[in-house]
């Protein structure tokens, strides 16, 4: 019995590479895990006896709410950052506010490189806020204030999908309604707002 080969032509994906900087607009609070947190949720979860609360040290739950890229001393004078996939999270739900552009189809349509983007800017200062933590019940939370603050985004974006000028107005529309950190507009706050930085914003940074 002959059989008949079929070709089949597997279209190519354009992927291209670019960097974009964006510029802070509104302080960013930082509220990382810490590893004293995800020790305690560890716990209940295995359902260990519990242990008597620790008293509050601001300092290192200041320290332990930021993310530090490489540590030095003093505190200050360490790099730091914030994850990647915040960003990528804010301009893919900024896609509600511009036609023509699908959440799904974004998702799938540009990646921001690497794990945790550098900060540009001075070191964060503590802040002391009141929080309400569920049931009515109130807790002081101390976490690190980034401003004025920049980063660098090396972004790969398949440009069948979505056009460079299309991922820069993403970005352009989440920072001013969608927000990255703690309190951000997102979360009924004005947080962690930025902007797409111009070619002379660009040269100011370090």
């Amino acid at each position: 019995m002959a059989t008949e080969t079929q070709q089949i032509e597997v279209p190519q994906i354009s992927i291209r590479q670019m960097e974009i900087t964006i510029i802070g607009d509104s302080p960013l609070i930082q509220h990382k895990w810490s590893e004293k947190a995800k020790a305690q949720m560890l716990s209940k979860q295995k359902k260990e006896a519990k242990q008597g609360k620790e008293a509050k040290n601001p300092e290192q739950d200041f320290k332990d709410s930021v993310y530090v890229i490489e540590a030095k001393e003093p505190f200050e004078q360490s790099i730091f950052g914030f994850p990647a996939v915040a960003f990528k999270a804010s301009a893919v739900g900024a896609c509600r506010f511009v036609d023509g552009v699908k959440m799904t189809e974004a998702r799938g349509a540009f990646h921001i490189i690497g794990e945790i983007v550098r900060l540009y800017g001075p070191p964060p200062k503590m802040r002391e806020d009141m929080v309400r933590i569920g049931m009515g019940t109130a807790d002081i939370r101390f976490r690190g204030e980034f401003f004025p603050w920049a980063a660098r985004l090396e972004i790969t974006y398949n440009d069948r999908a979505l056009s460079a000028g299309q991922i820069i107005n993403l970005f352009n529309v989440a920072g001013f309604g969608v927000g990255v950190g703690e309190w951000r507009p997102e979360r009924d706050g004005s947080y962690g707002r930025f902007h797409v930085a111009t070619e002379q914003e660009v040269q100011a940074i370090a």
